[in-house]
């Protein structure tokens, strides 16, 4: 389909892509209510295996549907030693387009467990997106600010310790949690205002994934660094794939040992917060230098191939 003209393309896959998350939401909306309304352990064990499939038939139609409109190749740097889909995972990853989301879900399908995220309290009551979140099991997160805490001194570690009892779900059920450090999509603009000392990565945010480390850092087998590049399209990643124009994905993967130095109480040990904050800015500078010379490579490699397309003639 990558042969057809943007201007027909676009409105059909964007279609395509809006079908399918239509058809997948209301059936977990149905499962959720069912769930909810019958909590009987039958039930429930039935709805949690029903909503699964559904959050896996979604990952599988998106992957379907962008490899038929566009003529892609996709390629993977992965750890020596392999993935499983019997283990616990943190996955953290640089943020360049709406589309990692889809793409990361795609990548750990089939050899890793689903990937999950964690959610702000808040959004436990919006429609649709609280009711599908809690009945895929993603844990909802309690933020409690200083100034509560200084009013109530019984309420500090309480939001740790409440999110680590929602978690416990996934003491006995294999998982991956995504976070994107950097907070928001990558862009020029964003890069200049927050004055990121990195080339091609915003400024790493440390607290969260730090908060995910105290709620469930014994848990995780690893660390998974996914660096993310769209080598071949910078600019409008999202349009570029539904206009059937997404050439490239790349995937380098590096695993990483959960130590005990990276867990704490990150919002109240002064110590360990400047110590994980070192740790993550040494993560996010190796991965700007991997990012800096694959470009490279890739500039070299062309300039040998136009020089011998040259020599050629």
């Amino acid at each position: 389909m990558s042969t057809l003209p943007p201007w027909v393309l676009v409105p059909i896959s964007f279609s395509l892509f809006v079908l399918n998350l239509v058809f997948w939401g209301l059936l977990v909306t149905l499962l959720s209510l069912i769930r909810l309304l019958l909590p009987f352990h039958f039930i429930r064990r039935f709805c949690h295996v029903a909503v699964h499939g559904c959050y896996s038939g979604w990952i599988a139609i998106n992957a379907f549907i962008i490899r038929t409109v566009n003529n892609l190749e996709w390629q993977e740097q992965l750890p020596a030693d392999g993935l499983s889909k019997q283990q616990w995972y943190l996955l953290i990853a640089n943020h360049q387009s709406w589309l990692d989301v889809v793409l990361l879900a795609q990548f750990t399908y089939g050899r890793m467990p689903l990937p999950k995220f964690f959610l702000k309290q808040e959004l436990k009551w919006v429609p649709f997106v609280g009711l599908g979140a809690w009945a895929l099991g993603m844990p909802f997160m309690r933020r409690y600010s200083k100034a509560q805490q200084a009013a109530n001194p019984q309420l500090k570690g309480h939001d740790i310790e409440s999110t680590r009892r929602s978690c416990e779900v996934f003491r006995h059920q294999p998982t991956t949690i995504i976070n994107f450090v950097e907070g928001t999509r990558f862009s020029r603009k964003k890069q200049q205002l927050k004055q990121s000392p990195f080339q091609y990565l915003l400024p790493p945010k440390a607290g969260g994934i730090a908060f995910t480390l105290a709620s469930m850092g014994e848990q995780f087998d690893a660390i998974l660094d996914v660096t993310i590049l769209y080598p071949d399209n910078p600019k409008h990643i999202v349009l570029a794939m539904l206009a059937g124009k997404l050439k490239r994905v790349v995937f380098q993967v590096e695993r990483l040992p959960v130590s005990q130095q990276l867990i704490g109480d990150y919002f109240h040990d002064d110590a360990y917060r400047q110590q994980f904050q070192h740790w993550l800015n040494q993560r996010w500078q190796h991965k700007d230098t991997q990012i800096a010379a694959f470009h490279q490579a890739q500039q070299q490699a062309q300039s040998a191939a136009e020089h011998q397309s040259t020599a050629n003639r």
